[in-house]
């Protein structure tokens, strides 16, 4: 009778409320927010001078599968160019700063040699390497990938180095007592306690690489997202400029739900 009672729960308050609910909500609010964009420009609330209508930028999404115009590249093409240089910059970050958080957090010495360098560089904005990046890798995607591996590095660090040193004590003394090496405690203890702060932090990384985007693209870039909304900007086409923004943001949400998936498999135990 109780699971009768909380399946028939409209808000989802239930905890037997089947799964699609929730996914029936998330369609309506993005129906919703789409409707009232919509609304607000055909009604005249809001110029259409400036922005664009849902429904203008669903026929120029389909357009540009084969129109190079303005920027010189279907979308596609700067989808593609963009990912690479994303995914690039985002997985070097992850795959150099969660294990250096992890060990300055565990290892007291690492944390005394990194944090004075980490503490210095840590204010820096990544726009502000583009310069000395241009110098050093030249404009290609190396320099592109360097400030989209700034961004998300920093949050990658801290995350892991608050995770691990969140790890409970009283884990930790089991573990000694069983006889297990402090490495081995890092390893089994350590490692795994920090994870769901570990992945909060790639998934800020993850933001920071897609909002950076524009920025690393800036260098002498020929394709990419964040290209496709400079030129609309130098050309005053703001619905190119919107359709750009959509598509990051919609590889931002698939990446997000990627991650989701990933973090769910590694972290099991906390269910």
């Amino acid at each position: 009778m109780e699971r009768k009672i909380r399946n028939k729960d409209p808000l989802g308050r239930g905890l037997g409320c089947h799964p699609y609910v929730y996914t029936m909500l998330s369609i309506a609010g993005i129906l919703t927010f789409l409707f009232v964009w919509q609304l607000l420009l055909v009604t005249g609330v809001v110029s259409d001078r400036y922005i664009s209508k849902p429904t203008e930028l669903f026929l120029l999404l389909i357009r540009k599968f084969s129109d190079k115009s303005p920027d010189g590249s279907t979308l596609p093409i700067a989808t593609l160019a963009s990912l690479k240089v994303a995914v690039t910059g985002l997985v070097l970050a992850i795959v150099t700063g969660v294990p250096l958080g992890l060990i300055m957090g565990w290892y007291k010495g690492a944390d005394r040699f990194f944090s004075p360098i980490f503490e210095v560089l840590r204010p820096i904005p990544p726009i502000s390497w583009i310069p000395l990046t241009i110098v050093w890798l030249g404009i290609g995607l190396r320099a592109k990938a360097f400030i989209i591996f700034f961004a998300a590095f920093i949050p990658c660090v801290i995350n892991s180095y608050a995770g691990i040193k969140m790890t409970q004590k009283v884990l930790i003394n089991v573990a000694k007592t069983c006889g297990a090496s402090n490495f081995t405690i890092f390893y089994k203890v350590g490692i795994p306690s920090a994870m769901p702060m570990t992945f909060a932090g790639i998934r800020v990384a993850l933001g920071n690489a897609w909002s950076t985007l524009v920025a690393a693209e800036m260098l002498a870039a020929n394709a990419g997202l964040g290209y496709m909304i400079l030129m609309g900007r130098s050309f005053a086409r703001p619905d190119i400029i919107m359709l750009g923004m959509v598509c990051i943001g919609a590889l931002g949400a698939l990446f997000t739900g990627i991650l989701g998936i990933f973090e769910k498999r590694i972290t099991g135990w906390r269910r």
